[in-house]
């Protein structure tokens, strides 16, 4: 596991192409019990994550993405769906049991949805410092149908897509130039 800040941050690169080396399961799994000990509000945790790797569920998921999106998350070995849980509430007696959290959502809609996507965005976040801490390379994505994504992966259920991630090894021939980032001065302000 490599955890310096150069590769998590500094050198760590968007990637739009990859190798076609593949992910194990067992790293699947090792990325999700890393990420799973990132903070949410009252451990709400509503992140659900779904690891598209066969070509069935590839071919399907592929149907649900923007063009510009379609040939990398093909080559990608794995891509994955970060969801959010709109009931993630019902799990909060067990994720959260030394307070009654759960009636601080039911019938809250505002508060339900705001919860969901801040924290599952914030655990999105997790995956992909957590798959760098593991030596995969990380393409996350904006640009799909959001209720083709749901009605092909997550129908039946109460969880909605939040973003996608491709994840691999990236194929640094395909890089873009890195884009600059605001300065501190641009961006924060202490008070």
């Amino acid at each position: 596991m490599n955890t310096t800040t150069e590769a998590l941050f500094d050198k760590a690169r968007t990637h739009n192409g990859f190798s076609a080396e593949p992910v194990p399961e067992a790293t699947l799994r090792a990325l999700y019990d890393t990420l799973k000990w990132g903070p949410t509000s009252a451990n709400c945790s509503p992140a659900r994550f779904i690891f598209v790797s066969t070509p069935e569920a590839k071919a399907k998921l592929l149907d649900g993405m923007a063009p510009g999106n379609v040939e990398k998350t093909r080559a990608a070995p794995v891509t994955v769906i970060v969801g959010m849980d709109m009931a993630f509430y019902e799990k909060l007696p067990q994720l959260f049991p030394h307070a009654d959290a759960k009636s601080w959502f039911v019938g809250n809609q505002p508060m339900i949805d705001a919860t969901a996507f801040r924290n599952s965005s914030l655990q999105g976040a997790y995956l992909i410092i957590a798959a760098r801490a593991l030596g995969l390379d990380c393409g996350p994505m904006s640009g799909f149908n959001p209720a083709k994504v749901d009605a092909d992966f997550w129908a039946g259920t109460s969880v909605k897509t939040n973003f996608i991630c491709n994840l691999g090894h990236g194929d640094a021939s395909k890089l873009m130039p890195r884009s600059p980032r605001l300065a501190f001065d641009e961006a924060c302000r202490i008070a």
